[in-house]
This record gives C-alpha cells, sequence and structure tokens, in this order.
C-alpha cells in the first residue's frame, strides 16, 4: 500500500525510486545540499525541487524538518527537537540521536565565521550568493582575538578542519592538499546565520559562554571562550554528553 502510494507520487514528480532514494540518502547523510557545491549537488538540488512536498512527508513522522532557502540555493535538514529559523519549536523531548559531533576546534572556528559574516555584511562585503570572502590569517586572528584559541598547527589537522567545515557546508575552500597556509582563501556561506543563533553571537561577542545553536548541531551545549582547562572541556562537544551516536556524523565528502 505504501509502495503504491510512493509509486504514484514518483509519477507525478517523474522520478524513479533509485532518484528518491539517492536524494533522500544523500540528505540524510550530509544533513545539507548546496545547488552551488558540486554538479552531484546540482542535480540533487533541482531533483528536490521537483519532489519537495513528498520529501517533507517522508521524514516528517521521524520528527525531521526542512529548512529551503530558494534565494541562496540550500536545503538543510533539521533532528528532531531542533530549533529551526522560523519554525515553532517541537515540544516533544529527543535525545540528540541524530545530532553530529563537533570537537572544541571545530565549535571555535564556527562562532568565528559566524563573527565575521556578520562584519562583512554589515560592511556590504557579500557577493551575489551571499558568501563572504575570508582568509585563514583572518580566521587564525579571530580566533586568538574572541577565544584565546588559534587553527591547528599540523597541516593534516588543519586540512581537516576545513573539511569539516565544508562538508557542513558552511565554507567553501579550493585549495589542494598543500594550500592551508595563512593566504589560503574561503568563502563563509550565508548558511553560518543559520547555523549559530543570534543569542550565541551575543554572548560570544559579550565575553559570555555562548550556546551555540545549528541544524545538523541543534539545542547546543558548547561553551564559549576562556583558558581554563574546564572551561576548553566543555566545549568539546555541541551536542549532549549523551548522545553516541549520530546520523550525521562521519559522512564524506
Amino acid at each position: 500500500m505504501i509502495e503504491q502510494a510512493l509509486d504514484e507520487a514518483l509519477a507525478q514528480c517523474r522520478l524513479t525510486r533509485n532518484e528518491f532514494s539517492e536524494l533522500l540518502v544523500r540528505l540524510l547523510d550530509y544533513g545539507v545540499i548546496c545547488r552551488d557545491e558540486s554538479n552531484v549537488e546540482t542535480l540533487l538540488y533541482d531533483r528536490f525541487q521537483r519532489c519537495e512536498q513528498l520529501i517533507r512527508d517522508w521524514i516528517a513522522p521521524l520528527g525531521l524538518r526542512l529548512q529551503h532557502d530558494s534565494r541562496f540555493q540550500f536545503i538543510r535538514v533539521y533532528p528532531p527537537g531542533a530549533e529551526v529559523p522560523s519554525m515553532p519549536d517541537q515540544d516533544e523531548p529527543h535525545h540528540g540521536g541524530f545530532r553530529a559531533r563537533l570537537s572544541q576546534q571545530e565549535v571555535a572556528a564556527i562562532l568565528v565565521l559566524r563573527v565575521e559574516y556578520d562584519k562583512s555584511l554589515r560592511e556590504g562585503q557579500v557577493d551575489d550568493q551571499g558568501c563572504v570572502a575570508l582568509t585563514l590569517e583572518a580566521l587564525e586572528l579571530g580566533l586568538r582575538n574572541l577565544l584565546k584559541m588559534s587553527l591547528p598547527d599540523k597541516l593534516a589537522e588543519r586540512k581537516q578542519l576545513l573539511k569539516k567545515l565544508r562538508q557542513l557546508r558552511l565554507i567553501q575552500f579550493n585549495g589542494d592538499d598543500n594550500d592551508a597556509g595563512a593566504e589560503a582563501l574561503l568563502r563563509v556561506r550565508p548558511t553560518i546565520a543559520q547555523f549559530v543563533s543570534e543569542a550565541a553571537l551575543a554572548q560570544l561577542l559579550e565575553s559570555e559562554p555562548p550556546v551555540v545553536e545549528s541544524a545538523a548541531e541543534p539545542a547546543a551545549d558548547a561553551q564559549g571562550p576562556a583558558t581554563p582547562k574546564e572551561s576548553r572541556e566543555d566545549i568539546q562537544r555541541i551536542t549532549p554528553a549523551s548522545e553516541e551516536h549520530s546520523l550525521f556524523a562521519d559522512s564524506q565528502q
């Protein structure tokens, strides 16, 4: 019965089961699809536009919700209990099984990206796609000034950090394996504005421990800038400590 209904709906969308499955699996695996990221995501985003309501209907029983930004052409899926921009909060309790775990370094970089994005936005330094250009040197300075931290010294660790930020579709970074120096240029996506809440940003700028609210990692418990050991340990997780598994963790590029 369900399969018959699905086939009828897919026929109206002019999609096959394999095409629908590929889109749904990619969305749940990555948590986000940006049309300008790659040829694959261009294809999947255009496919999504043909079956948006069907996707919403299929994930709704799981407590998942979608944000579709048609202006900047990205889709982000929110796990149960997430605070979603322009959507009412869910009252049901959830234990965060869909939420990803971010490291201390990743949380810090994300917070600084949000600050730098807002700064460029106020100065009108935003391109037609809503992106902001930022060098790694500027990111490093932001980390030092705001959080008394720095980028990883080891090239491999630095590249892994950039890979994670790109995986979350918060930046675009097209440098090769040897291009992670201070002059390397990033494009900070407008998705950062939904990933870190206004409240977290305000707390950070007031030098108070911020709470990161994000799409793949909502209701975050990450704490803000501090040098004591206790505070640094606090921001090693962006989600509750009870989470051990995540649908969005360890997804590949």
